[in-house]
């Protein structure tokens, strides 16, 4: 089973940007597709964006599209997410997901890592 570690969360201002990083040990990621997910105070966890294995489809939220962008690299066994144009309602523990199936991974997530705190002030 593939093991995940988010990193890159931290604390922003409205409007700024942040690089969220998710790094695989155990397994290659390069057979899982690979998610995002959020979960914010008092709601329930909610789908940020998707990536297939190869990196060729991205499937994104309403809510992050046109300011979110979801990226890997293979070679470094890692998926990133790129967040622009932040707002307040964006604060949330952000978690990766991987399954060797895209649909899967964006609907019901997969392998889980720990999560990653991002926190953004008006």
């Amino acid at each position: 089973q593939v093991q995940l570690v988010e990193s890159g969360g931290g604390l922003v201002q409205a409007g700024d940007s942040l690089r969220l990083s998710c790094a695989a040990s155990g397994r290659t990621l390069r057979s899982y597709a690979m998610g995002w997910f959020r979960q914010a105070p008092g709601k329930e966890r909610e789908f940020v964006a998707a990536i297939s294995w190869t990196g060729g489809n991205t499937v994104y939220a309403d809510s992050v599209k046109g300011r979110f962008t979801i990226s890997r690299d293979n070679l470094k066994n890692t998926v990133y997410l790129q967040m622009n144009s932040l707002k307040p309602e964006d604060t949330a523990v952000y978690y990766c997901a991987a399954d060797p199936s895209l649909v899967v991974v964006k609907t019901f997530g997969g392998s889980w890592g720990q999560g990653t705190q991002v926190t953004v002030s008006s």
